[in-house]
């Protein structure tokens, strides 16, 4: 583990759930391990928090019905509560961040927008909201509304007047071969076609909002440089420390569910074994 993640996680009186070279995992609340971690030392966030859509409906997945009841986790508490939820945790994750880190929050319309205004009210700057269109959605059961093809990612800077870390040249003129709206040496757009997560990213499971190894490495390497420490706050089977190992970043997660954590244990190893 590199000096400058040991000197942060020398804070935190918890001891790891899993730790190895710089992808180290912490089975608690959230908020519990950022309150521990020092003022102004993340680069970067990625958060995919709770959507709160739980509930007694169903959605069509491989074309079979099933459930929407992802977890407890995910259970609605009323408007309120969910959003003193995300203010609360984003507020957290404001202090942390340094002057010039970034943070990326990932939802559907059930969470995005409190998500957005928690943001504003915590002093974070948005820079871009992104579309993630989903070329092969889910179809809609019920046939009254638009079948539901993309989540929507927000970005945000810590300092409204700091500079923050876009890697222009990377994503303008880097190959991005399954992106089918992303145009050989133009500019990137704030619409991305990334397919969600394939057969082998589910090979020991697979997380109920898992995301694609391809997004999460288009956002890590927009956002970071090289040794640079990403943190994500519900990090599930750790979709975001496996683009931070493929690209040399130092990894925080932090997650309250054992089997979910096991299983991006599960995911390091084998993305060990192919490098």
């Amino acid at each position: 583990m590199s000096t400058p993640q040991k000197k942060i996680l020398n804070n935190i009186k918890d001891k790891p759930y899993f730790s190895k070279d710089n992808f180290v995992l912490y089975k608690n609340d959230c908020l519990k391990i950022l309150e521990q971690l020092p003022e102004n030392s993340i680069d970067m966030i990625f958060a995919d928090p709770p959507y709160f859509l739980s509930g007694g409906s169903f959605t069509c997945q491989n074309g079979k019905m099933v459930s929407v009841k992802k977890g407890n986790w995910d259970l609605s508490n009323g408007l309120k509560k969910d959003f003193e939820f995300h203010l609360g945790w984003i507020k957290a994750c404001y202090r942390i961040l340094k002057p010039g880190g970034t943070i990326w929050i990932s939802g559907t319309y059930h969470s995005i927008y409190q998500c957005g205004f928690a943001l504003q009210v915590n002093q974070f700057h948005i820079l871009n909201d992104i579309c993630w269109f989903k070329p092969n959605a889910s179809p809609n059961l019920s046939c009254r509304f638009f079948t539901a093809s993309h989540e929507t990612l927000i970005w945000a800077r810590k300092d409204k007047k700091g500079k923050h870390k876009f890697n222009y040249e990377l994503m303008k003129n880097s190959n991005w071969p399954d992106d089918f709206i992303k145009k050989s040496g133009m500019q990137m757009r704030s619409v991305w076609a990334i397919y969600p997560p394939k057969k082998e990213e589910k090979t020991f499971g697979k997380h109920p909002t898992q995301k694609p190894i391809d997004l999460l490495v288009r956002i890590v390497m927009a956002s970071t440089d090289k040794n640079d420490i990403v943190l994500d706050p519900f990090t599930g089977s750790s979709t975001t420390g496996l683009a931070c190992v493929l690209n040399n970043r130092k990894f925080i997660g932090i997650d309250t569910e054992k089997k979910y954590l096991d299983l991006s244990v599960k995911r390091l190893k084998e993305l060990e074994k192919m490098q």
